[in-house]
Parts: structure tokens; sequence; C-alpha cells
């Protein structure tokens, strides 16, 4: 572990969380370059104001589920050539239904320089405490189309209440949202703002 940056369950405690792209239940259906083991790597920044995000959401009833953390940009290459291989069909229907895997970059929704890769970034999700069910969102994580964006239509009430949720929650403790992902927030302030790490998680 690089200078500052921790794992996220040493110093966030309470929440849960679940590295996508350490496990097969992503994109590319098979763990991803640089995900050595499923746990979640952040700047100490991002760790204390998701701790600040943990408090908030428990407030409201909430808990914060977090998917993805610092990314290597090993991650990030090996996102870019499976992007050029031919289509599988194994994940299209649940991650991009309405365009090709080549379009992820285009459409805004991989990044060749993500902003993951600094270590300040964090995809995550709201779970009720009462029960442990998953707030509903309109749609999954790394699902790339419209209905993911932060102004969606087509979704319900109940969902775009969730997403408000989040949001508020998310920008009151200092981050920033992507538009076009109702699960992704950058730390405003971010230590690194123009370093792009290539550590792997271990």
């Amino acid at each position: 572990m690089r200078d500052g940056f921790v794992f996220l369950d040493e110093v966030v405690p309470g929440i849960r969380w679940d590295a996508k792209y350490a496990t097969w239940d992503n994109f590319t259906g098979k763990p991803v370059d640089g995900y050595l083991v499923n746990r979640i790597v952040g700047t100490r920044a991002l760790c204390a104001a998701l701790d600040e995000a943990r408090a908030k959401a428990e407030s409201v009833g909430f808990g914060l589920l977090v998917w993805d953390g610092y990314r290597p940009q090993r991650a990030v290459n090996c996102f870019l050539r499976w992007s050029k291989q031919p289509e599988d069909g194994r994940r299209k229907a649940r991650h991009y239904p309405n365009i090709d895997r080549a379009e992820m970059f285009d459409k805004g929704y991989v990044a060749t320089r993500s902003g993951h890769s600094r270590g300040s970034t964090v995809d995550l999700t709201l779970y009720h405490l009462a029960t442990g069910e998953l707030a509903a969102m309109g749609g999954d994580h790394d699902l790339m189309d419209p209905v993911s964006h932060h102004d969606a239509e087509g979704i319900t009430e109940v969902e775009s209440e969730n997403r408000r949720h989040l949001r508020v929650i998310m920008e009151t403790c200092g981050f920033q949202r992507y538009d076009k992902e109702w699960w992704h927030y950058t730390l405003k302030n971010e230590p690194y703002p123009d370093t792009y790490f290539d550590v792997p998680i271990t």
C-alpha cells in the first residue's frame, strides 16, 4: 500500500463492500487486472469523507455499500482491451443492452484515464439498515444506459427518491456526482487530482 492510501474496511467501521472488479460479477465477466483481493482501497481523504457519509446515511435509515474505489491504471487498460474483443453476448443484456461494447468509451461510461485511478472516486449505493436489502435505484452498477443518468426518465418515484437520498448524502459530505452514473462520486478536494496510479490491490 502506498502512502496516503488505506483499505476502506480498516478505517470506516460499519461500511459494506463488494469489489465487483475482483469478482466474476462485472461487465467483463471475470476478475480484472490489478484487483487481486475483494477489498476497497482509497485515499485517506476519501475514506474520511465516506465515514461522514456513512454517519449521515445512518441518520436517515440507510447504510452504504461500496462497489469500487481506487482502480489501478492496468484495470483501465484491461477494459480498453476487452472493448476491442468480439462480442460474446454474455454480459450485454445486463450491462450495455443498447450499445456496442466499443461505444462505452465514446458514450462516457468508461474512461481511458479514470478518476478512480487517482484514488478519490467511489462507486456505491444505499441499503436499508432495517433489512439489509439494497435500496431500489432503477438499475444496477455499471448499467451503461441513459436510465443510469441522474436525470433519467422511466424510473419509479421510489427509485428517484433513493437516488436523491444518495446524492444529498454524498454532496453534503464533499463529493461531486457524475451525471451519467447515479453511483459514481468524486471527492471535490481530492489529494492527487493529476496523478493516475497503477499499484495493484493486494
